[in-house]
């Protein structure tokens, strides 16, 4: 009955530390599609400088995703290529271009299960 009940404990104790885990990986994806979108807006506006701000802050936190969950690992090099795009081209001045990268990383940021 002991075994059973300390079991069950750390069962319990288990779930709720990994709650922080996920929830810190939620936030980081949160973070890199909320940044990704503000690039896509910026970018559409003509405004590059802003752009590419926008899309460096998505992309270091969609590596921080990426980095915390092997599962998302494709879905994210894949958004990570598009926001790379997308400050490339926003440093030529290329907002509409910009933009259009920004929406694809935000699309496999949304594919990759976060």
């Amino acid at each position: 009955m002991r075994v059973i009940s300390t079991t069950i404990a750390t069962g319990i104790l288990a779930i709720f530390m990994s709650a922080q885990v996920w929830a810190a990986d939620a936030g980081h994806t949160s973070e890199a599609m909320e940044h990704a979108g503000k690039a896509q807006a910026h970018g559409e506006m003509g405004h590059a400088k802003d752009a590419l701000q926008h899309a460096k802050d998505s992309m270091a936190h969609a590596k921080a995703a990426r980095d915390d969950h092997a599962a998302a690992h494709k879905h994210m090099d894949e958004a990570i290529k598009h926001l790379e795009e997308s400050i490339k081209h926003a440093e030529m001045g290329h907002a509409e271009e910009s933009a259009k990268h920004s929406d694809e990383a935000m699309k496999h940021m949304r594919q990759s299960g976060h």
